[in-house]
């Protein structure tokens, strides 16, 4: 009689060893989404102070947080052009931060698109608003209260002209989406805002889904329309008077 494997054996009984447990209780990453954050440390992500402020980003027990002064905190690659991102983030009461993409790495808050996360802060600009551009002024989600924000930015050709668009969602939502025409910035990183030192932002998932690059320009220029006529005879025939 052949002899069957322990693992074999142990699986048959509708048990399992520890490694084949583990091996199937992991989680799944979904496809075609990267993780920007392991959970343990920074990664690469690097922190921007504003000037002599002191901030403070860190990880703990599986939570990236911010905290103290101004500053940025900046993916570690920044050539992302056409994608959809999302995280999981919390905002404190009176809290405000941001969601920045394509921006330059740079210690100010003036740069790139920011998506903004607030929920009760004097800035009557609410969570989901695309900074100077889409503002809402309506809460989506109550302060301390963990939820999912969304960008999908892409370049489309629209009517013949290539420009910038948005599709903002929150908890798998849809709020809006916006084409942003002067297409401000091109390329760029990610990055997480520390605001003010009343406010303390937590992330526990960041992840991107890059999507194609934009088609060269010249094939955003319309099409010119041939139009081709018959021959036309304009000789007028008079006819004699009866």
């Amino acid at each position: 009689m052949k002899r069957r494997s322990t693992a074999a054996l142990w699986l048959a009984l509708g048990c399992a060893t520890p490694g084949l447990a583990l091996a199937a209780d992991e989680p799944k990453a979904e496809a075609g989404w990267v993780s920007l954050f392991d959970g343990k440390t920074l990664g690469g992500w690097v922190s921007m102070p504003m000037g002599k402020q002191q901030s403070n980003w860190e990880v703990k027990d599986g939570v990236l947080e911010g905290s103290g002064g101004q500053s940025m905190l900046y993916s570690p690659r920044g050539d992302y052009q056409n994608f959809k991102y999302r995280a999981e983030i919390k905002i404190n009461d009176k809290g405000n931060s941001g969601m920045y993409v394509r921006t330059p790495k740079e210690a100010t808050f003036m740069n790139g698109y920011e998506i903004q996360v607030n929920s009760s802060h004097t800035d009557p600009i609410r969570t989901g608003s695309l900074y100077t551009l889409v503002h809402l002024e309506k809460s989506v989600v109550p302060p301390d209260t963990w939820f999912t924000q969304e960008i999908e930015v892409k370049d489309v050709n629209y009517r013949g002209k290539m420009v910038t668009k948005f599709r903002i969602s929150v908890n798998g939502e849809l709020l809006y989406e916006y084409l942003d025409h002067d297409m401000l910035w091109k390329t760029g990183h990610f990055a997480f805002q520390q605001h003010d030192p009343g406010s303390r932002v937590s992330i526990r998932k960041v992840e991107v889904m890059e999507l194609p690059p934009t088609r060269a320009a010249e094939s955003a220029k319309p099409a010119q329309l041939k139009i081709r006529t018959a021959p036309v005879d304009a000789t007028i025939k008079v006819e004699p008077k009866k």
